[in-house]
């Protein structure tokens, strides 16, 4: 599977978000440079999803400035930014479910390569398939995939965009544990290939065990970025992510 040469670096500049009296984000500043794994977590309406959504163009920052790769993208649509090298994965799988698993496949392969043949965008399909186990599926239609499956196919239908880096939101949610042990896998191999991973999970033991780097978000702000395991044992951390009654469990 190919992958880009060069410096992968993603600037997060003192970006806020306001919802009309709320504050979402607080002058949030994160960088990231080079292959490396970051765990991204923090409690529910942390804002973990606004800065992702801000990151990838779903929604513009009321202030600061998203860079990648020496290019500023907070003001470009979502599409631009995916061509640029960013893709993500949803909470929600959104298969498109009255098209089989290699149509969906090549739907973002067509916007990644226009002009290629469908012959070349097969090729890549079937090499993605085999890699994520799923080539057995090919021609079962989408809709009539498991919650597992239809996780495997979001990872899938992302690597046709051959991203620089990858956000994951939430990958592990509502798998089967033997399908949760190939997207582990999965990200593993990835992270292997030189490629940038912000991953967002409330499973512990993953976030713990793949990330290089965890950040934790609350109230809009980072309060915590570095090693996992010096993250892991900051009182300020465990306080704001699980209350001091659950520290015993978290630790």
């Amino acid at each position: 599977m190919s992958q880009r040469n060069g410096t992968i670096r993603l600037e997060v500049r003192n970006v806020i978000k306001n919802f009309g009296g709320l504050q979402a984000l607080k002058g949030v500043t994160l960088n990231i440079e080079g292959p490396q794994l970051v765990g991204l977590i923090g409690p529910n309406g942390a804002g973990k999803t606004t800065l992702t959504n801000i990151i990838t163009g779903l929604l513009k920052p009321s202030q600061g400035q998203v860079w990648f790769n020496g290019k500023r993208i907070d003001t470009l649509r979502p599409y631009h930014i995916a061509r640029l090298g960013i893709g993500r994965t949803f909470q929600v799988t959104r298969a498109f479910r009255r098209m089989t698993v290699l149509e969906n496949m090549l739907a973002p392969g067509l916007v990644k390569h226009p002009y290629m043949s469908r012959k070349e965008l097969e090729k890549r399909a079937y090499e993605i398939m085999e890699f994520l186990t799923i080539d057995h599926l090919r021609h079962e239609m989408g809709g009539n995939l498991s919650g597992g499956q239809q996780k495997l196919l979001e990872l899938a239908r992302l690597l046709m965009l051959e991203p620089d880096l990858i956000i994951l939101d939430e990958p592990f949610a509502g798998v089967h544990p033997k399908l949760q042990r190939t997207i582990y896998d999965y990200i593993q191999r990835v992270r292997e290939q030189g490629k940038a991973i912000i991953l967002i999970s409330h499973d512990m033991e993953s976030i713990f065990t793949l990330s290089e780097r965890l950040v934790v978000l609350n109230f809009g702000e980072i309060i915590a970025d570095g090693p996992p395991e010096e993250v892991k044992n900051d009182p300020a951390v465990i306080e704001a992510y699980l209350g001091k009654e659950e520290e015993d469990e978290f630790i």
